[in-house]
């Protein structure tokens, strides 16, 4: 099974008790990576935030991904970093985190994923497949077709991302694809954990 398979993006607009509470039930459900997101500049917050949902994953084999700084991933030795496309360089990234953590990055147009070839990475972003509320400033909706296209071109694994909810996500798992990012159908949901369970279980019926 992909670990990247159910990849959680956090909400950074929810309060740090919503957090840990998502985060909980989430894993119970059986989530396989979780990416806490800061968009504010609030370092102590990001870190603090960072630590509460590091103390949730301990032992349950589920990685920590740190969106955007690697120097947050580096001070609470989270499993990895999700780079965008204006962040730190990925060979820079990768040689403050060295060789064994994992590294994303954000890919958002067919340039930026050819050029992704040639970088230090795991696994990249595909974003967005839709447009989605949670981010305004998409470049390109990929769509079914372009997702097939760049699982072709891509030599690392794909997790698609944007607008990703239980009506379109059958046709998204059929492409192949190695994993599903989801921010609001977790986050936002009355039982973080059945929503999550049934995702799962709609991910598994589809492969």
């Amino acid at each position: 099974m992909s670990p990247y398979r159910l990849y959680l993006v956090t909400d950074d607009q929810q309060d740090l008790k919503t957090l840990v509470h998502v985060v909980k039930e989430a894993v119970a459900g059986g989530v396989t990576m979780v990416q806490v997101r800061e968009k504010g500049n609030d370092i102590q917050s990001f870190i603090k935030r960072a630590q509460a949902v590091k103390a949730i994953l301990e032992g349950t084999g589920v990685a920590l991904i740190i969106n955007d700084r690697v120097d947050v991933a580096l001070a609470v030795d989270a499993d990895g970093v999700h780079l965008g496309q204006s962040d730190m360089p990925a060979s820079i990234a990768r040689q403050l985190i060295g060789p064994t953590k994992l590294l994303g990055l954000s890919v958002e147009t067919d340039q930026q994923l050819l050029d992704a070839n040639a970088l230090p990475l795991d696994y990249i972003g595909l974003s967005a497949i839709y447009s989605t509320p949670t981010k305004t400033d998409i470049k390109k909706q990929w769509g079914l077709i372009g997702l097939y296209g760049a699982l072709k071109k891509s030599k690392f694994p794909i997790v698609a991302i944007g607008g990703i909810n239980p009506g379109n996500l059958d046709q998204i798992i059929k492409t192949g694809v190695d994993g599903v990012a989801l921010v609001s159908a977790i986050c936002h949901a009355q039982s973080p954990k059945i929503a999550t369970q049934e995702i799962l279980s709609q991910i598994k019926a589809a492969e």
